[in-house]
């Protein structure tokens, strides 16, 4: 056969090009691993590796928690604050059920409200602000990114919340089922149920359909007001379980735990493959994404690259998303 006879037809031009788009990142994941091991043979070691899945879980959930809101063409900047909050929220309600003698189960139970109470609470505010205000995603959730910062700030003092139960950190870090770490079984449970909400339900179907054409969805007869509200409750409350997790992790409740969350959940989710132009993405992208990063921050970590560097790294593949974004969204068309 001929060399023009084995180059593929100008039809199967665009065909060819979408599949390197989507081999795109796991390809990316595994040069990444390699290069990192070329450095640090540690990035390969079972313990590390564990390590990175652990890792993954969290972002995970927060990378699914942008994820919903991103399929409606918003995006919740005030997620890492809201992690912050719910962890010192939480710390105080069992730190003060401790302190009273309380009966293990009932701390537990404590902690729990008070933590998914704080999610719902910011996640009611960030939905009715968006869909009944009309005010944009952007600017609702950067204002209440300082609210929440600042609720965090004054409950803990500044300072990190102690006294958070055996019995907590146990359930949501220590424990284990088959030597699967509680937090690798956690993610997975949610993902899981998520994907099925996604895929298998009405409400999940109608957050593609508002992403692709609030409008038409609108005109369709979709209550696109309630659902953006829930929508946002739903991202808060997945945020709250990823801020309980990392709480048990600490042993602490943390007014910084959020951190850089809010900008690394959106790399996760676009560089896994949900589209900023709403109504493209799902479980399987925000993994994917979570573990690239988790794997690019877990490696730049091993080999020692300063934290500022990480941080640029970081927001050029925020950047690069919205490229890959912009490619895969030019060929659908």
């Amino acid at each position: 056969m001929s060399d023009i006879d084995a180059a593929p037809s100008p039809s199967g031009l665009p065909a060819l090009r979408r599949l390197a788009v989507q081999a795109a990142l796991p390809i990316a994941l595994v040069l990444l691993l390699l290069a990192f091991a070329a450095v640090d043979m540690r990035v390969l070691s079972l313990a590390n590796l564990l390590n990175i899945a652990q890792q993954t879980s969290y972002l995970a959930l927060f990378a699914m928690a942008q994820t919903v809101v991103i399929l409606t063409r918003g995006f919740d900047l005030a997620l890492g604050p809201t992690v912050s909050m719910v962890s010192v929220g939480a710390a105080l309600a069992m730190a003060s059920g401790v302190a009273a003698g309380y009966d293990p189960g009932l701390v537990l139970l404590m902690g729990l409200a008070a933590g998914f109470g704080l999610g719902i609470a910011c996640g009611t505010f960030n939905g009715a602000v968006i869909a009944l205000l009309g005010v944009s995603p952007f600017v609702a959730t950067l204002g209440s990114y300082n609210i929440a910062i600042g609720i965090a700030t004054t409950l803990s003092g500044g300072r990190p919340v102690q006294g958070v139960p055996d019995l907590f950190s146990h359930l949501f870090y220590g424990g284990s089922i088959a030597g699967i770490p509680a937090a690798i079984l956690i993610a997975a449970l949610v993902g899981i149920v998520l994907h099925l909400v996604l895929t298998r339900t009405v409400y999940g179907r109608a957050l593609y359909v508002i992403g692709t054409n609030p409008r038409a969805a609108a005109v369709a007869g979709l209550p696109v007001k309630a659902i953006l509200v829930a929508t946002y409750i739903l991202c808060s409350t997945l945020a709250a379980l990823g801020a309980l997790m990392m709480t048990a992790r600490t042993g602490s409740g943390e007014p910084n735990l959020g951190g850089s969350l809010s900008l690394q959940a959106i790399a996760a989710a676009v560089v896994g493959g949900t589209s900023l132009a709403g109504g493209r993405g799902g479980v399987g992208t925000a993994v994917v994404g979570a573990l690239f990063v988790t794997i690019l921050s877990n490696g730049m970590n091993l080999t020692r690259i300063d934290g500022y560097v990480q941080m640029v790294v970081l927001g050029a593949i925020v950047i690069a998303g919205v490229v890959l974004d912009r490619i895969r969204l030019e060929q659908r068309g």
